[in-house]
């Protein structure tokens, strides 16, 4: 958890660091949109994004403005939430709610910059068309991709010598969940 959260805050600080870095009028306050598809399960992301940019010195409602649309669980309203944000001409738009609320974002604008949080696979479901080159206004973190599989246990080999089992779990009928790759 709090590898995502340092993902989160490194991810957000070089996209928002440029912004703070260009020539900009004085006073300049940066609007963020922030669409969660449910904002009370995911407190903990949610402060850890606002110390975040407290850490790279924006402060709610001095520099820097959060409008929030929460879901509430309810990923149909992702859509028009999404487009809500939109109309605010934000300078960035964060999600925080997985691939449908990422999704949602990417329909809404071409233009406004998009970083998600968590997507399980971003390049399957069309977020984006790969890790390497994401494309377009999107880009964020994948907390899990079948490409990486290989490499995650090459890692855990290097770091348990002798290590000739490894078990992997996962929930069955959750398709984001299940094992990709050969162990």
């Amino acid at each position: 958890m709090r590898l995502i959260r340092l993902a989160v805050v490194v991810t957000l600080g070089l996209t928002l660091v440029p912004l703070a870095a260009e020539a900009q009028p004085a006073g300049k306050v940066v609007r963020i949109g922030y669409l969660a598809t449910d904002l009370a399960a995911a407190s903990s992301t949610t402060e850890a994004f606002r110390r975040g940019l407290r850490d790279l010195g924006y402060v709610e409602s001095r520099n820097v403005v959060i409008e929030y649309r929460d879901a509430e669980g309810k990923s149909e309203r992702l859509p028009t939430l999404a487009a809500e944000l939109a109309t605010l001409k934000a300078d960035v738009i964060v999600t925080a709610g997985g691939t449908l609320a990422a999704l949602a974002a990417k329909q809404a604008t071409k233009t406004v910059p998009i970083v998600f949080i968590a997507v399980s696979d971003p390049v399957a479901s069309a977020v984006v068309t790969s890790l390497a080159h994401p494309g377009g206004n999107v880009t964020g973190l994948s907390n899990f991709n079948a490409e990486l599989v290989g490499k995650r246990l090459e890692h855990i080999v290097q770091a348990v010598p002798g290590l000739s089992r490894v078990v992997a779990l996962w929930q069955p009928g959750a398709s984001v969940n299940a094992p990709k790759g050969r162990c």
